[in-house]
């Protein structure tokens, strides 16, 4: 008997560490989620499995802590964030990174909205199609998803109590990307409109771009990206990177010189160290000070009210 019990105690316990790693991120109750494809997504592909978190014990722990690492996302949602206190009407789209393979999903995404709502700043964090997706134009999945998102938020500007004129996107590493490639493919959906949101404009009204990748070509001398090519319709753009960065930081540097031939105002932070996928946790070095630095931007484009310092 004793040793059927502990059987059964190691097949629970087993059970419920795969659960507590595999659970799949729920937002909490508080915050309203919604689908973006209420008929399913165009072009959906079946899924490789249900949605998860595919953290294990070899992963890093950026500031120490753990990451929920979100992976087989066939479902996409955007989740808002509203300010508690003030609301400055200001709001920011939110696009994790995770090489469009897995969504870091708190440490780009809830964590982020935390600083913004601080900010008195809406924030909606969305949940797009991975894996086997990958950039643009290699999958039109996750720039669909962001097109849709920017008429589905300001279809409900009112309610929400959002400016439309004052919507930006911020996306981090594989997000900012998608960042990018909104802030350049606005013009013509990917997908059929299938209702009034998608009459709606889908140019962020201004765009943080945090570590990003696939802006630069490595294998063509970091060569600019010609399928994210700003024009001068291109939203005012915030870009901070890593000179260490392992994804190399000659993407910011490139796309900041095409965001300055085309005269699209930006702003460029490079530091001497941080590496890769920090997001919002303080460290001793100076590169996570970069949401206060986003906040003083914010003022100075006139996001944000008052003068920068005020």
């Amino acid at each position: 008997m004793r040793t059927c019990l502990l059987i059964f105690a190691a097949i629970v316990g087993t059970s419920t560490g795969l659960i507590a790693q595999n659970a799949a991120w729920p937002p909490t109750p508080d915050h309203l989620t919604l689908p973006l494809w209420p008929n399913g997504a165009p072009g959906a592909q079946p899924s490789t499995g249900p949605e998860m978190d595919t953290t294990t014990a070899k992963d890093n722990l950026p500031g120490g802590k753990p990451v929920i690492r979100l992976g087989n996302v066939s479902n996409p949602t955007l989740t808002l964030y509203a300010p508690k206190g003030k609301n400055t009407g200001a709001a920011v789209v939110v696009f994790p990174g995770g090489g469009y393979r897995i969504l870091a999903i708190d440490l780009e995404g809830t964590e982020v909205c935390d600083w913004l709502n601080s900010a008195g700043i809406s924030c909606i964090l969305v949940k797009y199609r991975v894996p086997e997706s990958g950039p643009y134009p290699k999958s039109s999945a996750p720039l669909q998803d962001a097109q849709r998102v920017f008429g589905i938020v300001r279809s409900h500007a009112s309610e929400w109590h959002i400016d439309p004129n004052r919507l930006g996107v911020l996306g981090f590493s594989a997000g900012a990307h998608l960042a990018a490639g909104l802030s350049t493919h606005f013009n013509q959906r990917l997908y059929e409109p299938i209702d009034p949101a998608d009459a709606l404009s889908c140019r962020p009204d201004f765009a943080v771009i945090v570590y990003p990748g696939y802006l630069a070509l490595a294998d063509q001398n970091y060569a600019p990206n010609p399928d994210i090519h700003p024009t001068d319709q291109t939203p005012p753009t915030f870009l901070v990177q890593a000179e260490d960065d392992p994804v190399h930081v000659e993407n910011a540097v490139v796309y900041f010189l095409a965001l300055k031939h085309a005269k699209v105002p930006a702003e460029l932070h490079i530091y001497a160290e941080g590496g890769h996928g920090y997001g919002l946790r303080r460290t001793a070095l100076p590169v996570t000070t970069w949401p206060q630095t986003v906040e003083i931007w914010l003022h100075t484009i006139h996001i944000l009210p008052g003068s920068a310092g005020s």
